[in-house]
């Protein structure tokens, strides 16, 4: 990548895999759990990503670009862990964990979604800024509404 063009469409296919490898991820953390509140949570959360999945083939268009991803290492390899835990927790300490594991994606999601949003300003992409600043909102609420979860369960 030589320029910050090329630096967008490189994150852009990231985090659009990332995104669309949530979606398939996300159902066996729905069926893991037994906690109401945190399987509203990932459901609500999965219809979110769906959502972002659809915003990030705006932002595509907005480049000129077919909406394509780049294999995630980081996304899979959190994906990796969350399946672990599925395997080896249990009761509450599985919830616990799955929230645990869910923020560490939201935080990784909120990082490329805030460069990404920074990026398109510089490039002077307003369209592309405020699609992107709209899918970093979404993904701090989510996240707070983990934490929200945590915290009650504590």
């Amino acid at each position: 990548m030589k320029t910050m063009a090329e630096a967008f469409h490189h994150t852009l296919k990231d985090i659009y895999y990332a995104e669309n490898a949530l979606t398939k991820a996300m159902p066996k953390m729905i069926d893991a759990v037994d906690d109401g509140d945190i399987k509203s949570a990932f459901e609500d959360h999965l219809k979110e990503t769906k959502e972002h999945v659809k915003l990030l083939k705006k932002v595509f268009a907005t480049i000129d670009k077919p909406a394509e991803g780049e294999k995630c290492d980081a996304i899979e390899g959190l994906i990796k862990e969350t399946e672990g835990i599925i395997e080896e927790a249990s009761g509450k300490a599985l919830g616990a964990c799955l929230i645990g594991a869910a923020q560490a994606v939201e935080h990784y999601e909120i990082a490329r979604y805030g460069t990404l949003r920074q990026w398109a300003k510089e490039l002077k992409n307003d369209e592309a800024h405020d699609l992107l600043s709209q899918i970093l909102d979404m993904e701090k609420a989510a996240n707070a509404k983990l934490t929200g979860i945590a915290v009650a369960a504590a």
